[in-house]
């Protein structure tokens, strides 16, 4: 079973540690023989996720043995944790050491790497369905309680193209900046473990020494990031570093801003790395198009080609499909690894695939003459006014080019930008009637002391109130 279908040598290093220590694809197999030992039968497990072994060995060790894990932050609220569990009934709990306390109720199975397995009170068994691989959130460490159903050949699809498009093989090694609950975390994992590479382990980040001393010392192959990744890179003045081994960076999670984007770009081209913009959602696993590199200043802010084996189409309201260059539509994806439909409860996780490998993702796009895809906004980022329509994420990234940070809400006939900076509130409304020709009295400018963001970098328009 994925993700050990292809055969590694037992003695080829899968994972190094920040704090030095190296593992094998034997020690993997071991522990997921261990696993299947005291685990005999197909059933629920929420997985508690951080970037260390304990978190991956579980991981593999579940979908190797068709246990379902769920795949939470290590840092989920308590509260939020316990009604997830009582609405998904799971029968084990794979979490750090350091809260097993809160289960002292229960029964520790195992216990290794810093990690225990909690055995739940007997619940009423409930069935799984045969393609269900794993459960995905949307939300982070709090928020909703909907998963999205991924399937294994969702996983493994979506790990071949994604490895191939990349040119993986077994001397890459990569470094976990992103935690492995988050759907482009865990593909980095998935698509490399594939492959054979090794993984440099860790829950540094970029902003401490020791990431880059860990960087260095083990001579990181690649580096992938979200938006907020890169503008905190460029804060740290990442173009200036000496990275020989560097050789592939990877965005995705949303849009750059064109500046940065094309500053990336630049740099990559000038230092021989490769840069690979990139586009995804979890409901299609992971990603479901790059834009290759030699693309990269030619198609600024283009999010590329399909992935092997995915295609687009762009459709108008009425689910017509747009076949001319510079309309935009919804975008809407075909592929192998658009997941099976969403959960809210373990009733659920019988359900056979609701997608149908079809997937409408909320996101406007158009394309250009040569077939390239670029995205313009959400469906649900339009609002009207006084009857005409505006985008929000198109304001934002117009302030983008004046000021660092911002976030835009609004509600018909009235759109709320929020900035940082208390002393250009007069300047940022001039500057929006200006080039919009909204009038002024459709927007507010306000002061807020930073923007609210996920523990992905981004926006979390939910906390902004006016």
């Amino acid at each position: 079973m994925f993700p050990f279908e292809t055969s590694h040598p037992e003695n080829r290093v899968v994972v190094i540690t920040d704090d030095g220590l190296s593992f094998t694809f034997n020690d993997v197999r071991s522990f997921s023989e261990t696993i299947n030992k005291i685990i005999q039968h197909r059933c629920l497990i929420f997985c508690l996720s951080q970037n260390t072994v304990g978190s991956i060995f579980g991981y593999i060790s579940f979908i190797s043995n068709l246990i379902v894990p769920v795949m939470l932050d290590s840092a989920i609220d308590s509260d939020f944790l316990e009604g997830t569990i009582n609405k998904y009934n799971p029968e084990y709990l794979w979490l750090p050491d350091n809260r097993v306390n809160q289960f002292a109720n229960y029964k520790v199975l195992f216990s290794k790497y810093n990690y225990s397995l909690v055995k739940l009170e007997e619940k009423s068994s409930y069935p799984l369905h045969a393609d269900l691989a794993i459960l995905l959130t949307t939300s982070g460490s709090t928020g909703s309680s909907k998963f999205v159903r991924i399937s294994y050949e969702n996983l493994k699809s979506n790990a071949e193209a994604i490895s191939s498009y990349l040119s993986i093989d077994a001397l890459e090694r990569p470094i976990t900046n992103l935690p492995m609950w988050y759907s482009y975390g865990l593909s980095i994992i998935n698509c490399h473990l594939l492959k054979g590479a090794t993984i440099l382990l860790t829950s540094k980040t970029i902003v401490e020494k020791d990431f880059w001393n860990f960087l260095k010392s083990q001579k990181a192959s690649s580096l992938s990031g979200v938006p907020y990744t890169f503008r905190i890179l460029k804060k740290l003045k990442f173009t200036e570093m000496s990275l020989p081994s560097l050789k592939t960076l990877t965005l995705a999670g949303g849009k750059l801003n064109n500046d940065l984007n094309k500053e990336m770009c630049e740099y990559a081209l000038h230092s021989g790395k490769r840069f690979f913009v990139m586009y995804g959602q979890t409901e299609a696993t992971a990603r479901m198009s790059y834009l290759p590199p030699e693309y990269s200043i030619e198609k600024l802010g283009s999010i590329g080609l399909p992935i092997s084996g995915g295609e687009f189409n762009i459709v108008d309201d009425h689910g017509k499909s747009i076949h001319e260059a510079g309309v935009a539509g919804e975008l809407v994806y075909n592929g192998k690894n658009v997941s099976m439909g969403y959960a809210q409860s373990f009733n659920d996780l019988i359900k056979d695939n609701d997608n149908n490998g079809l997937l409408f993702t909320g996101d406007l796009a158009k394309k250009d003459e040569d077939n390239f895809y670029f995205i313009v906004g959400r469906k649900n980022r339009y609002m009207k006014l006084f009857g005409n329509r505006v985008n929000l994420d198109e304001i934002e990234d117009l302030l983008s080019k004046i000021i660092s940070d911002c976030a835009c809400i609004g509600s018909d006939d009235n759109i709320s930008v929020f900035i940082t900076d208390r002393n250009r509130i007069s300047e940022i409304k001039n500057f929006i009637n200006l080039k919009t020709g909204i009038h002024n009295t459709a927007f507010s400018v306000n002061y807020c002391e930073e923007i609210p963001r996920t523990a992905l970098g981004k926006i979390n328009y939910s906390k902004l109130e006016v």
